[in-house]
């Protein structure tokens, strides 16, 4: 099964680590967030990709260029101007970058890759938000709903601490609470191929156009995820995905 992976917006909100490269290629732990979100699908099994690209594309494609071309050792024979890579440590990928306009909406990106999508069912998610989501429980409950599309449904958590009244006098203090009933798109979806009819062109958004249309026909379930996911949004959000990383906390890291 095929994974896209949308990673052609500008970034705006993270303009501090966007202004020189796409969203997907700034670094968590030494990697682009990208290669986290790739490394968690391949967990799963489902390890053929099609990046949608758009913002700086060509930095994506860099990238997955020189870790093939470099990893593992290089002898260079400058005398009979040869070069030998042996010893390749690069994973065992398929990875289709695929330029998808720079200024196409989400929904339009997905459109234009139909040829490599036609018949099948795919998952989708965002280049930028990491989770523990079980990716084979996803799939069974799309498979099982028989439904068009499937949306992985989370709570994050409120950005500040909340309070707690008695009458008017406040009782005590909340960290972070989760959102209530505050359930939102959190990407990870799942779609059968006639998602595409609910696709226009390149104006079409997946979550404005779609995702309601796919909602007002009752052929869109939600998976109710209420364990991790972390976007990237802000630079707040990168240092705590950092931390996470860091400190060996990383929920989303499930391989070895």
């Amino acid at each position: 099964m095929k994974v896209v992976i949308l990673a052609g917006g500008f970034g705006s909100r993270l303009a501090e680590e966007t202004d020189n490269r796409p969203k997907p290629m700034v670094e968590i732990g030494g990697r682009p967030i990208l290669w986290h979100i790739m490394r968690y699908y391949a967990h799963f099994g489902f390890k053929e990709f099609i990046i949608a690209l758009g913002y700086k594309g060509n930095e994506i494609k860099r990238y997955f260029r020189d870790q093939y071309e470099l990893s593992g050792n290089m002898k260079i024979d400058y005398a009979h101007g040869r070069v030998e890579v042996c010893d390749r440590d690069n994973e065992d990928w398929v990875v289709n970058l695929i330029e998808t306009g720079l200024h196409t909406y989400t929904g339009g990106r997905i459109k234009r890759l139909e040829p490599l999508l036609q018949g099948e069912t795919f998952m989708v998610t965002y280049g930028d938000g990491v989770s523990n989501v079980d990716l084979h429980a996803l799939l069974r409950f799309h498979q099982s709903h028989g439904r068009i599309a499937t949306v992985t449904a989370v709570r994050p958590p409120a950005r500040f601490g909340g309070l707690v009244f008695d009458g008017d006098l406040v009782s005590t203090f909340i960290e972070k609470p989760q959102i209530g009933e505050g359930w939102i798109n959190g990407g990870f979806l799942v779609f059968n191929s006639e998602v595409f009819d609910y696709l226009q062109g390149d104006t079409s958004s997946l979550e404005a156009d779609a995702l309601e249309a796919l909602a007002a026909d009752r052929q869109l379930a939600g998976y109710r995820h209420d364990d991790f996911w972390q976007c990237m949004d802000t630079l707040r959000d990168k240092r705590l995905l950092e931390s996470l990383w860091q400190e060996n906390r990383a929920p989303w890291k499930v391989w070895e």
